[in-house]
Parts: C-alpha cells; structure tokens; sequence
C-alpha cells in the first residue's frame, strides 16, 4: 500500500480513478488535485479523451496511463474510485459484450487491487439499476424494475452486477468499500456527440438543427451539476461511518423532456423546432432519486440550480463549436 503523507494539515494521499479522463473522472481528478492529493487516472480512451486532462498533465502529482481495466492493474495506492464505464446509450450499446465486461471484469480487478492494497474502493453505480421504475422517487431499498435481456441491459444488468461484487467483497474480505448510484449527470467536458439529453438538445440548439424529442416528451429526468455529484463522490468515500452504500447522488428537482427543451431554447436564443421521434425501447419514464440518505449520512445535497448548470454548459459547449464547427 502507498504511503499516504501529510502536508501542512493535508493528509495526502496517492489515489486511483479509473475513467479519470472522462466526463465524471476528469473534474473529479481536478478536485483531488486541488485538495493536494497525488492522481493516478487510467483511461482506455474510449470515451474519454486527453483533452479532459491536458491542463492536468503539467501538474506533478497527476499521472495519466492508458489502460483497459479488464486487464489486471499494478500500482500502490491509497484509494480507489472506480468510474471506468461507457456511461451514454450511444456508446454502451455499440459494444455491448465490451460494455459488461468493463464494468464486471473492470470492477473485479479493482476490487482484487483493493483487496491486495488494503484500501476503500468507491463504485460509481447508477440510477440505471432500478430501471423503469414503478416506485416514484426511487429510494435505496427499491430493487428496480430492470429487462435483464433488452438492450440497455448491457450496463443495467453489468451494474448491478458489480455492487453485488462490491458487497460481496465487503462481506468475505471486509473490504472498505463504498457505493454510490449516480443520477443524470451534465456539465462540461460532456461528449458533444454522447446522445444524452442535455448535450443533445444544446448542441442541436447551438446548430440551429431541430431539437428531437424522444417520446412524448412527458418523461421526467433529474439533472446534477457534475460539480455537485463529485462533491458527494468525495463525501461518500470520505465518510468515516460504516456506511457502505448504496447511496443515491443526484439532484431531486424534476423536469420532463418538453421543459428541459423550452428552457434550453430559451436561454441559448434558439429558433430551432420541437422533433419528436419513437422512444427507444426500455427507455423510463421517469427518474428522479430519493437523497434523504445522502443528505442523513454524508450532509450532501446539490447546490447548483438547472439554470445555472446549464448556463455554465452552454457557455462551454459554444466555445467547443467554435473551435470544431462540424
């Protein structure tokens, strides 16, 4: 295990993130920058980029390596967060096998080096475990209501695998570990061309291309600033209870598809028109997460309002058309 050392009043730690060049993992290694902590980010780069991290690389407590986490790792560390996984249906369904062996063989490497290591691991689960759910807003203990065969079922199910993993490790090994189920996320260093709702409607807004709404436009998200959940990322894995997990990390306010449209028409200026197409199959209906234990447990909640996230990723995603037009 690596020597965590101290500094001033800063523990510092050495600590692995794995998806650290992606959209979640790049602002989480930023932040443990910040605190002084030491980052080892390891990346594939199949939806990450270098780009993420290039104003990371002149730091010298950041290291990037690209590597598959389905292939064994080697290196000390003090902590774990395991956030390696395509996260959007665009990309988790282009490869599907690829997807769940990622995210099943991914985690029981990670959980191996833990193990190994002597040291907390944090999953990056998701609210895509409970499904389509029939139980509204959806609480910890609901068990999901999931097509284990469909063809979203490739991270569902791959996720759900994992924290049984995870908790399995925790009860066998006693492994310090820590899940956290992720509500829709948004922010900068989003893929412009990921498929998920708020990159898709900005920067079809930004183009001036139809806006397309998949169904009615009457299903509900809820969206976190990503500056909101790796704050919870960091709280959970820095909670010195025994809680395990899982936690809910997401922001409660709820919009549907048609309001989230409007309002990004509005605040961009837009003139593009409302296209509605097929829902695509096992899509939910709704989502909207349940943080009572968040806010109990880890004295988190999200403090950045719809309007200002999106502001702060308009503003971003301008500038990234700018540089790259088509």
């Amino acid at each position: 295990m690596a020597e965590a050392s101290s500094t001033g009043n800063i523990i510092r730690m050495r600590i692995l993130i794995t998806g650290g060049a992606g959209f979640v993992g790049s602002h989480l290694s930023e932040r443990l920058l910040g605190a002084g902590h030491e980052v080892i980010a390891v990346d594939n780069f199949y939806t990450g980029s270098k780009n993420n991290v290039a104003h990371l690389r002149e730091n010298p407590r950041f290291e990037i390596i690209r590597h598959d986490v389905t292939w064994p790792l080697y290196v000390e560390v003090d902590a774990i967060y395991n956030l390696a996984s395509p996260a959007s249906p665009i990309h988790y369904q282009h490869d599907p096998v690829q997807t769940t062996k990622t995210n099943v063989v991914g985690a029981i490497n990670m959980l191996g080096l833990a193990k190994r290591l002597g040291v907390p691991i944090l999953q990056a689960s998701t609210s895509e475990v409970y499904g389509d759910p029939e139980v509204h807003p959806q609480p910890e203990a609901y068990w999901g209501k999931v097509n284990p065969i469909g063809p979203r079922a490739c991270y569902d199910e791959a996720k759900r695998v994992a924290e049984t993993l995870f908790f399995d490790y925790h009860r066998q090994h006693d492994l310090k570990i820590r899940v956290a189920r992720i509500f829709n996320t948004y922010g900068p260093r989003m893929a412009a061309d990921d498929g998920r709702v708020v990159s898709n409607f900005i920067v079809q807004a930004l183009r001036g291309e139809p806006i397309t709404i998949y169904g009615d436009g009457t299903q509900t998200r809820s969206f976190c600033y990503v500056d909101d959940l790796v704050s919870g990322l960091i709280a959970l894995m820095d909670n010195t209870s025994s809680e395990t997990g899982p936690v809910n990390l997401g922001n409660p306010g709820e919009f549907t598809m048609s309001e989230l449209a409007t309002l990004v028409l509005e605040m961009t200026g837009s003139k593009s028109s409302l296209e509605h197409r097929d829902l695509p199959q096992d899509d939910p209906k709704q989502r909207q997460p349940d943080i009572s234990k968040a806010k109990k447990v880890l004295n988190w909640e999200p403090a950045v309002a719809l309007k200002d996230g999106l502001a702060r990723t308009i503003e971003y995603f301008d500038g990234q058309l700018a540089k790259h037009p088509s």
